[in-house]
């Protein structure tokens, strides 16, 4: 599987595992809603800044996000 999809996969997890909506993690990550719709779908080649900050608006490490075998 793509990295990019692997990451998309798991930002859209753990977005809805904590209850957010795209617009609330874009907001959390200074981003536009839109970026975060084509991250989950694997279509964005994120930059390790933007990474970081999604684990800080997700309130995981950045490796989850990263984890082709991401648990629960």
């Amino acid at each position: 599987m793509d990295i990019r999809d692997v990451f998309g996969k798991n930002l859209k997890h753990y977005r809805l595992k904590i209850g957010i909506s795209q617009d609330a993690l874009a907001a959390k990550m200074g981003v536009d809603r839109a970026h975060v719709s084509s991250m989950e779908r694997g279509q964005q080649n994120v930059t390790i800044i933007t990474l970081w900050h999604a684990a800080l608006a997700l309130d995981v490490k950045p490796a989850a996000l990263l984890d082709d075998q991401a648990q629960d």
